[in-house]
């Protein structure tokens, strides 16, 4: 196996992702499988493997499309989905997970992915990588199916941190911009804040503060601010960006998970009842398809981990192997387009993104990539 010196000089274009190989609830066979998916698709990848060096071995000898493009790191203990972030942050060492973000941290790797714990990805993440100077809470962002002519928004936190005062808001404000404005190629971004209500007297006194600290920020953070948004908000063209604290984003992003599925089991429930449903939906199989596609979460799957020294995406816990080459490909596109580098060190540590570069009218600049 090469090295991970030899990975990251493999080639100009190449980009070595980190993968925690042994989190998740699928186990190794399924993270295996989906970043053997992203390999046959592009060539520019290349990954350093952490886990048990025995199954990877076994798991990856079957794939032609990784022969010679990944480096095993041995690890032999792994981040349960039941282990208290605490107990990993002070006796994680040895572990995958922690293996995986120390290749980020030695500069081997771009980007970290991992299916596992979140809270000890979190956790580990932070006293590996650290928070950048000016952040007070990182937060998780992640795209949300949408109405907009890109065909998503950026929501954040999800789930990182459940609280967050109206100076962390205000922080995830510039960072959801800044995303948005270098992974969506939205020039000026429209920031909206989830509330119970649009109108001004609704919320907690936090968020009325928080709004107007977002508000005197837009200028400066080059976006526009729309004000409260309501849940119905979140897939529609009002917005570009949803801020809100971890807890309710969480729970938004698990009930839109499970109302997708839901969907698309009456589809199929409808479809099936009788000869003539049947018939139906052959003759709208390509239709079927193409919704099946665009409700289908596994394709949007990953969080980014922002205001971090470092790039982390995190999938679902219980991604297969579709939902893990969806996270690699949002992690390449990440660090293809720099956005560590140009974006979230800079614009978070500064409180001010200045140093943002809007992408160029021909949509060659930063940001040219839509991660998906």
């Amino acid at each position: 196996m090469p090295n991970g010196s030899d990975n990251r000089t493999a080639g100009a274009a190449s980009i070595v992702i980190s993968v925690d190989a042994m989190g998740g609830d699928r186990g190794p066979a399924a993270v295996v499988a989906g970043i053997d998916r992203s390999a046959a698709k592009n060539p520019e990848i290349r990954f350093i493997l952490h886990g048990d060096e025995a199954i990877l071995k076994r798991l990856t000898r079957r794939r032609k499309a990784l022969a010679g493009r990944c480096d095993i790191r041995h690890a032999p203990r792994t981040v349960t989905m039941d282990d208290k972030p605490s107990q990993v942050m002070r006796h994680g060492q040895g572990t995958s997970m922690w293996s995986a973000i120390e290749s980020v941290r030695q500069g081997e790797a771009s980007v970290v992915v991992s299916c596992g714990n979140t809270g000890a990805l979190m956790a580990v993440s932070m006293i590996r990588l650290r928070k950048i100077d000016g952040v007070n809470r990182p937060a998780i962002a992640c795209l949300w199916p949408s109405r907009n002519p890109g065909g998503f928004n950026v929501m954040l936190d999800v789930g990182a941190d459940v609280k967050a005062d109206a100076e962390d808001l205000r922080q995830y404000a510039l960072m959801g911009a800044s995303y948005a404005r270098n992974g969506l190629k939205l020039v000026r971004p429209r920031v909206g804040l989830l509330n119970v209500g649009t109108e001004e007297n609704k919320g907690r006194p936090e968020l009325k503060l928080a709004s107007d600290l977002i508000a005197a920020s837009a200028e400066v953070g080059g976006f526009d601010y729309v004000g409260f948004i309501e849940g119905g908000d979140l897939p529609s063209t009002r917005v570009d960006v949803i801020v809100t604290d971890g807890f309710t984003g969480n729970v938004a992003l698990k009930t839109g998970e499970g109302t997708a599925r839901l969907i698309g089991d009456f589809l199929r429930e409808a479809f099936a009842a009788t000869p003539l449903s049947r018939i139906a939906a052959l003759l709208a199989l390509t239709s079927l398809r193409r919704l099946r596609k665009r409700i289908d979460p596994r394709r949007v799957n990953g969080g980014v981990f922002l205001g971090l020294n470092g790039t982390v995406v995190k999938s679902h816990g219980g991604a297969d192997a579709t939902g893990v080459s969806a996270a690699v490909k949002l992690a390449f596109q990440l660090a293809k387009s720099g956005f560590q580098e140009r974006l979230a060190a800079r614009v978070a540590s500064a409180g001010l993104p200045r140093q943002d570069a809007a992408p160029a009218a021909d949509g060659t600049g930063e940001g040219s990539d839509k991660p998906q």
